[in-house]
């Protein structure tokens, strides 16, 4: 599940459309951030993920 919705943010920033870009990274948040709380994978990793996605986004402008 987790690798679905950051391939959605990956597959918007390849395609350079922010707005989808930015939707699928709200869409993404949440659910790394229960796995995370859940133990299901390491809160730095979820963090990593959140941060390197979210640079790429700004980088679109």
């Amino acid at each position: 599940m987790i690798r679905t919705y950051v391939k959605k943010v990956v597959k918007a920033l390849d395609a350079k459309d922010k707005t989808a870009a930015e939707a699928a990274y709200k869409e993404m948040v949440p659910v790394l951030d229960r796995y995370a709380d859940r133990g299901m994978i390491h809160k730095n990793k979820a963090a990593r993920h959140k941060s390197r996605l979210i640079a790429h986004i700004k980088a679109l402008a």
